[in-house]
This record gives C-alpha cells, structure tokens and sequence, in this order.
C-alpha cells in the first residue's frame, strides 16, 4: 500500500518578512521631538526692552538635578532648558514642561485664572517641594533680577509659541554628555551672552552651522525673534524635516497681557528710543530703518497656530496637524496676532561629536 505524503502548505518566502515589517510598523516612533520656545516680554521691564525670551523644551532629556541632565524614564515629558541671570552662578537650569508653564505637576492643577498672591503662592510651594537645596540657593525676584520665580509658572506672565522639531535620540545623547561635561557657570551678559545666544548654541546641536551670531540686523545681539526666524528658515531648507507651532496662552489674572517680541533694531523704532537718535544722529536713525525695513522685521508665526491648554499640553508628543506640518500657512511677523487666536485663548482657558560654540 503507497505511502501517502503529506505536503506542508507552501508559504511565501517573503511573508515572515512582512509580518517583521509590519510588527515594526506597530512600535514606538525612535525619534524625538523638541520644541523652541518663543516668550513673549511683558511688565515694565518688557517696555523697557521688548525683545522677550526664549527657551528649548526637550521632549526625551529630563532632569536628575535642576542642572544634570539624564534620558527620560517612560511617562516622563522632558524638560525646558534655558538661561537666566542670578541662578546662584549657574549658566543654566532644566525644569519639567508642566511646572516650567504652570508651577503645579499635574493639569487639573492649572486654575482658570490666578491673581499674583496665587501664582506667588504655587511658585513657592513648588520651590520647596522641588528645587531642594538647588532652590535654596536663589533669591527672589525683583525689578533688575528675576531670581527663582523666573523657573516657573511662565504661562501666568506671557504668551508662549511653540516651534516644534523633531530629533533623534543620538542628537539628545550628545546634548546630554556635552551639557554635563561643560562647566554650568555663568557668564551672563544681556548683549552678547543672553538666552537666545543659548539657544544658538543648543541648536548648533541639531543643525550644525544653522545659528550664527548676526551682524545685520540687531548689531550682533542675539534676540529670541532671530533665533526663531533661523529655525524656521533651517527647518524649511532641510529635507524631511518638519516644524509644527503650538500657542499657549497667557493665563489671565495676575498680569497685563504679554505683548509681541521685537529684535533690536525693531524695539528702537517701535518704542520711541529712536527719537534721541534722530536728533543726535539722523543719519543712524536712518540707518537703523534701513536695517529694520531690510532684514530686521523677522516674519516667524503662522496664521493660526494650534492653541495648546494645559490638558492637551500632556499629549504634545501625539499631536499634529497638517496645516503646520510643513508650515505651509503664510508667516506674519509677530506683531500680527491672528484674529482665531483670541477665540481659542477663550476656549483654552475655559478647558481647565561635541558641541561648539556658535560664533
């Protein structure tokens, strides 16, 4: 009696393949994403020099110590960097998203509104609970210094842009080894050594020599307006590279509202500086036009950026949107808040190698 031969079902070579492919398909994007922070100015300081501040919020590099870095652990949401003047001689200081925005830890912490005894009151108690010996060292602030509460609580002082980019892991490795290594030591100055001039320097990180120091317009002074008109420049000019803008809003209560961030040469005309001069030195003031109306009005916001509350803020890695993707949408200069955004605001508020010094 003849054998019969069982045949095995015939499988593609190619299958196993593609289930690999798929299970990939289904993991976690490797890549990271940071985002530049465009602050606008406010109070009288903010009238005296309108120019703003700026900072880098680092989805995937967290904070063992308010200045050590180290990768973030899973449920972690990374930390804002920046630099400030009187932080106990350091250069710079790391503070999670959440508190940086809102001095709390977790959303439904954000009020609605919060008078200045409030935000006061929030600010301290995250100090303490939080900033340990670190917070200890840094004095209040005041008028000419903005000591510790500068570290938290941003959103209830200014309106907030947000210019997001991705990353990939090796690039926030490296910017983790370099920041560590590098002494964190003060050398602060407004002119030439300021927080956007840090953030030229994080971002030679991401896009080597993107970040200049720039002779025209600002007289080589770095301002938060340059530094984001660079970004969003490098970011158009780089193949697969994207760039999303997020607003946060202003929490309303404990100030006036925060009002548009200028460059230098823009802050001279715009804030009556420019008259002195015109007397003085007409031809300077002259000058000084021709290096506004040329190069110095920086256009950098989409007409309608997504507005961000502190809810939807959890999800930012998550988020996206295909009218800013590729920043397709025309850019305005900073002046021109677009008219959607008061609406969302209302909206918002209701819904509770190493690295190298640029030159």
């Amino acid at each position: 009696m003849a054998r019969i031969r069982h045949q095995r079902p015939y499988v593609p070579v190619f299958l196993p393949f593609l289930f690999l492919l798929a299970l990939l398909g289904s993991l976690p994007h490797a890549h990271a994403q940071a985002a530049l922070l465009l602050e606008e100015p406010y109070g009288t300081f903010g009238s005296l020099n309108p120019t703003g501040h700026a900072a880098l919020y680092l989805e995937h590099v967290c904070a063992e110590t308010p200045i050590q870095l180290r990768p973030c652990h899973a449920g972690e949401s990374g930390v804002v960097l920046s630099r400030y003047k009187d932080m106990a001689g350091y250069d710079w200081v790391a503070i999670p998203l959440l508190p940086y925005l809102y001095a709390v830890e977790t959303p439904d912490e954000v009020p609605l509104m919060a008078d200045s005894l409030t935000v006061a009151a929030m600010r301290s108690r995250y100090r303490e609970q939080h900033l340990g010996d670190f917070g200890a060292q840094l004095r209040p602030g005041g008028f000419f210094h903005g000591g510790w509460e500068q570290l938290v609580g941003a959103a209830y002082n200014r309106r907030i842009i947000l210019f997001r980019f991705p990353t990939t892991p090796q690039q926030d490795s490296r910017l983790i080894a370099a920041l560590n290594a590098r002494p964190n030591h003060s050398h602060f100055s407004l002119l030439f050594n300021n927080c956007a001039d840090f953030d030229r320097f994080l971002l030679s990180n991401y896009f080597p020599g993107q970040f200049p120091r720039s002779i025209f317009p600002d007289a080589c002074m770095t301002t938060p307006k340059y530094v984001t008109h660079r970004l969003v420049r490098t970011i158009r000019r780089t193949p697969g590279s994207q760039l999303q803008v997020f607003e946060i809003p202003q929490v309303p209560g404990s100030r006036l509202s925060s009002h548009s961030a200028h460059g230098i040469a823009e802050s001279l005309l715009k804030s009556g500086y420019v008259l002195p001069i015109v007397v003085l030195n007409p031809y300077l003031a002259g000058g000084l036009l021709a290096d506004y109306l040329a190069r110095g009005r920086y256009p950098v916001l989409p007409g309608d950026p997504i507005v961000l509350n502190p809810d939807t803020l959890t999800q930012l890695p998550g988020l996206a949107d295909t009218r800013n993707s590729t920043l397709t949408t025309p850019l305005q200069t900073s002046d021109n808040r677009p008219e959607s955004s008061n609406q969302q605001n209302a909206a918002a508020d209701a819904s509770s190698s190493h690295l190298q010094q640029p030159n």
